[in-house]
């Protein structure tokens, strides 16, 4: 089914719930990151950090002092570790200053025996002579050491194996690595610092992935990019070219609402909270939606869709939607316009409407603004907006937290929540890339299910949707990291704290988007727990829907 439409199919086509569906043929957590030195720098003071000059001057150049020089970095064969200390025991004695009598010598003081002493100890330790150095053996030494550093670093390196670490070039051939170990390298080494090999795996890399490939390569192509984001310090302005909420045109969809029409789990997130909402609406004269992200507003023409078809339907119903200044003023695609296309929906269903755009940033709004009104059973919609806000880990004003108690201040009948279930938000960026290689790993995957390998709507999606979440999630920190998203146990707690109480869905929502469900790949699932519905591609769970109250 072609995704181009004019302006007004495409508004019609909001409201239709198996919009692109088609029945297809078809360990990150728990981890430990460690900030190991570089195999390079490691190597390199493992040879240098006995060099002679640490030692002075060397006191016997010449084989007839009958002393052995030993390298105390290399470790000599069995046969050798035997008698090399005890080569010259029957050898003539050390003569320290050959123009000296015996009689001079016995009346050293015992400062000058120390002395004496001393130069012995370190002519002894003095790895310069070259009677005794075996060239092989030198040779040898860089293989000796690559080995037991390499064990020593890799039980605690992120590594899947030991060919997948950037270690093991030490001394020996590299092995060929898939894309998906020169990622984790590219990583790993970018947390050490070292931008050089980083570079050069990437180079490699660019040669194994694809935009045009499977999924695996896709994935990989657009994380190469964070990574080179991240070196370069250019992922926040990359996230902002990257603009997967541009409104339509007259011709077709924007990314973001194709990506939510053929992602099921996606997709059914908004169903969840929009079966919740009809549930809260009914018996109720007046109902009150509040959005903080309304988007393109495709969720609400269906939900206007369903409440028409309720026996006791609110006799009004108001939303209020909150977007930026710049969005809300559009012309094309702005919330103005958006409230527009609803109202007319809403008139054709036969639901008495009223929209209203607040200009503002989500952190601005104040309660006032909102104009709730006595009588009106009040609804607030989260989807896939509350991690947007930075939380404690980002700012002492923990605006994530101050939204919810925000909004439970305003007596709400019900609060939905849609989020993805990924730790993108506290993680460090280790374990954040494994995260996000895992996540998205399964939403490249169930993209391949649903639209055909060659759709230009497949690329565009990948490309302004998933993309820009990726390199945001990859090459920022602190404040310009937007894409913060959390696990359900985390929302869970955020919500009690803030005093909301779990509101489970009712049966008939679960059996509804199961019954949907198998109208697509069978790979795709559903789980409830703890009130909340799982929406997963095999075992990957991808979204999380909830209700609270």
């Amino acid at each position: 089914m072609s995704l181009i439409r004019s302006a007004d199919s495409s508004t019609s086509s909001y409201g239709d719930s198996n919009l692109y569906a088609r029945k297809s043929s078809g360990d990150s957590s728990g981890l430990s990151m460690q900030s190991f030195t570089s195999d390079k720098r490691l190597f390199h003071y493992g040879l240098d950090s006995y060099s002679s000059d640490i030692y002075g001057q060397t006191y016997f150049t010449s084989s007839s002092s009958g002393l052995t020089h030993v390298n105390p970095l290399h470790t000599p064969s069995p046969a050798i570790q035997g008698s090399l200390y005890h080569q010259q025991v029957s050898s003539s004695p050390y003569q320290l200053m050959d123009n000296r009598s015996s009689e001079h010598e016995m009346d050293f003081d015992e400062n000058d025996f120390r002395l004496k002493l001393q130069e012995l100890e370190e002519a002894l330790l003095n790895d310069n002579d070259e009677d005794f150095a075996d060239p092989d053996q030198e040779m040898c030494t860089a293989e000796d050491w690559a080995e037991p550093i390499k064990n020593l670093i890799l039980p605690n390196s992120p590594k899947e194996s030991s060919s997948e670490s950037s270690i093991s070039c030490i001394g020996s051939n590299r092995e060929t690595r898939t894309p998906k170990q020169l990622l984790f390298d590219c990583a790993a080494v970018i947390l050490e610092g070292s931008i050089e090999e980083a570079q050069t795996i990437i180079t490699e890399l660019r040669q194994m992935v694809s935009v045009q490939g499977d999924p695996p390569q896709r994935l990989a192509a657009y994380l190469v990019e964070g990574l080179v984001a991240r070196i370069a310090c250019s992922g926040r302005g990359l996230y902002k070219a990257l603009k997967c909420k541009e409104p339509p045109t007259s011709d077709r969809l924007s990314a973001m609402q194709i990506l939510f029409e053929v992602c099921p789990c996606f997709k059914f997130g908004f169903m969840a909270a929009n079966y919740a909402i009809v549930e809260a609406s009914k018996g109720e004269e007046r109902v009150h939606i509040i959005d903080f992200d309304i988007n393109q507003g495709s969720q609400y023409f269906t939900l206007i869709r369903s409440l028409s078809t309720c026996p006791n339907k609110p006799a009004h119903l108001r939303i209020t939607g909150v977007d930026d200044p710049e969005s809300v003023q559009r012309t094309v695609g702005g919330l103005k316009v958006i409230g527009q296309l609803l109202g007319k929906h809403a008139e054709d269903c036969g639901i008495p409407f009223e929209f209203r755009a607040i200009a503002a940033k989500t952190a601005d709004v104040t309660p006032s603004m909102l104009d709730c009104r006595p009588g009106e059973a009040v609804v607030v919609n989260f989807a896939f907006q509350l991690h947007h806000m930075p939380d404690e880990s980002v700012s002492t004003v923990n605006q994530r937290d101050q939204l919810l108690r925000m909004v439970k201040g305003l007596g709400p009948k019900l609060v939905t929540v849609v989020e993805q279930d990924v730790n993108t938000n506290t993680a460090p960026f280790y374990p954040r890339f494994v995260e996000v290689y895992n996540y998205y790993s399964a939403v490249f995957d169930s993209l391949d299910a649903t639209l055909p390998r060659e759709s230009a709507d497949r690329m565009n999606v990948e490309r302004q949707c998933l993309a820009r979440d990726i390199v945001n999630i990859v090459a920022c920190e602190g404040i310009d990291r937007i894409e913060r998203y959390e696990l359900a146990g985390k929302w869970r707690a955020r919500m009690t704290m803030a005093g909301f109480v779990s509101c489970p869905f009712n049966t008939n929502t679960s059996e509804a988007i199961r019954a949907l469900l198998r109208s697509y790949c069978n790979r795709y699932k559903l789980k409830e727990e703890n009130g909340a519905l799982y929406f997963g591609w095999e075992e990957k769970i991808l979204v999380v829907a909830s209700a609270w109250k």
